[in-house]
């Protein structure tokens, strides 16, 4: 967050190429989409020497101790959508009961004039004829434009709604799991003086030290959030697979069709290729068009398994006698 400046101060124009926006609900300028992260210093300290460039006096202050649980800023985030949704929903009827009333205001226009009836050029009725139909034209416009705003804040509000859905989704919690743990993984090795993917870090600098065990802290807590999630959504009836539920040669449903497991790995199936499956309800190895061609199915891609004998028997049954 940006204290001290005021509209018009020229600080908004110097420090906006930085990532620097205005938040109208706080009054100040800051950086989007950065409480509860690492400093972004790689934005602060080019915006802090741009403004000193430009006769500003500018003082840098970085708390990166001080922070809400992960459980905290997440109810938060959910409070916020929640607000939105209302306030879009607002926006939406109020544009829509603009959009009905412009329209009506346009047909009580046109109902006045009798169907067919021409512009008599010439007659003293031609001025406020020529007025009534630019009349009618703008007010459809406006009706029209307010309509296309309705649309528009509904569906925001719509996004925003299911905004907590779509966060907890478990499918998704459990692929946002695998790159947190990964991330977590990386850190410990340059906590150890390893590499990670190409990188190490200096250890023997204190504030790299601190900075990792912040990250390591920060990671843990978020993966036992989603952790925690996914339990609760075990509990509700969610299937979590792994490779201990498959074999080679079982059939599992990916969308509605069925496709024959042609090998188990660690973090996913292979399959035939999807694009087997089209129209399909069964896919098996042999109906795989190019021997090469498959496919990788992650465990949270899947929707069920069933062994090649139930599918065999399913299928029979759905036979024409």
């Amino acid at each position: 967050m940006v204290e001290g400046s005021r509209k018009g101060d020229g600080v908004y124009e110097i420090i906006r190429p930085f990532g620097f926006r205005f938040f109208p609900s706080l009054d100040c300028l800051g950086l989007p989409r950065s409480r509860d992260k690492q400093a972004m210093t790689w934005k602060i300290n080019p915006a802090a020497a741009a403004l000193r460039d430009q006769g500003f006096e500018v003082t840098v202050s970085i708390d990166e101790d001080t922070r809400r649980s992960f459980a905290e800023a997440e109810a938060e985030r959910a409070e916020r959508a929640e607000a939105r949704t209302e306030r879009f929903d607002e926006r939406a009827g109020r544009a829509g009961a603009n959009s009905k009333a412009l329209h009506e205001s346009a047909h009580r226009l046109a109902d006045s004039i009798p169907f067919g009836q021409p512009i008599l050029i010439g007659h003293h009725s031609e001025r406020r004829a020529r007025r009534d139909q630019e009349r009618i034209h703008n007010t459809t416009g406006k009706a029209i434009a307010e309509g296309e705003r309705s649309s528009y804040w509904a569906g925001r509000a719509a996004a925003s709604g299911s905004y907590e859905q779509f966060r907890n989704n478990p499918r998704r919690t459990l692929r946002r799991l695998e790159k947190l743990r990964a991330d977590l993984r990386r850190v410990e090795r340059w906590q150890k003086g390893q590499s990670a993917d190409g990188y190490t870090r200096d250890v023997s600098n204190p504030d790299t030290v601190a900075e990792l065990n912040r990250r390591h802290e920060e990671l843990s807590e978020e993966i036992t959030y989603w952790e925690e999630l996914i339990k609760k959504a075990e509990k509700d009836g969610f299937k979590v697979w792994s490779k201990a539920d498959f074999k080679k040669g079982d059939f599992v449903r990916r969308g509605k069709t069925w496709f024959e497991v042609l090998r188990v790995n660690a973090k996913s199936l292979t399959i035939p290729h999807i694009h087997n499956g089209v129209g399909e309800r069964v896919v098996r190895a042999s109906d795989n068009k190019v021997v090469d061609w498959t496919w990788l199915l992650t465990y949270d891609e899947v929707f069920g398994r069933s062994s090649a004998e139930e599918i065999e028997a399913a299928l029979a049954a759905a036979a024409p006698q």
